[in-house]
Order: structure tokens, then sequence, then C-alpha cells
């Protein structure tokens, strides 16, 4: 659970909140105004975090790519798809018989 500070408090007990998110692990929100505006947390946890985004962002690329793996029949759609364009009459597409 995170403990809340303000940031004037976190001015006149910087060294101390620094040692908490380092040695104990404590994550901080840091608010002005009653507001949340920023967090501490350990240098090792931010590097989680950002390899977790790292990996979410190749994810969404990777399942962009893979999302049509399981439809084994897709060729074949887009072939008759070509084909009844290419059917018909009242459309002109170049590059299709």
């Amino acid at each position: 659970m995170s403990k809340t500070i303000g940031v004037a408090e976190v001015k006149r007990h910087f060294s101390e909140v620094v040692s908490e998110v380092s040695k104990e692990g404590e994550h901080f929100v840091i608010e002005r105004k009653g507001k949340p505006m920023a967090a501490m947390v350990s240098i090792k946890e931010l590097e989680l975090i950002e390899k977790q985004k790292q990996k979410e962002k190749r994810k969404g690329l990777l399942a962009a790519l893979g999302a049509w793996d399981d439809f084994k029949e897709l060729d074949k759609i887009i072939a008759l798809i070509y084909k009844k364009r290419g059917e018909a009459r009242d459309r002109k597409i170049k590059g299709v018989l």
C-alpha cells in the first residue's frame, strides 16, 4: 500500500523518504493541495514497470500481426472476394481481371 505525502513534507524529509523507498520498498504518492501529482518508487520497481510497458507494446504489435493465425481459410476468402469484385459489372477495379 502506498503512503500519501505532501510536496512540502517531501521537501523537508527528502532523504528519509528516499531511504524508505530504496531500502524498504515503500511507495509514496506525492500530493499538491490534496491532488496526486507524482509517485516515488524504487529503481528496481521502476525498471519492472518499464519492462512491462515494453512487453505490452510488443505484445500489441505481435497480436496485430498474428491476429489472423487461427483463421485457416483466410487466403481462400480473400481470393473469393477478389474474384467476386472482378466479376462485378458495375465496378471497375484496376489490376483485377
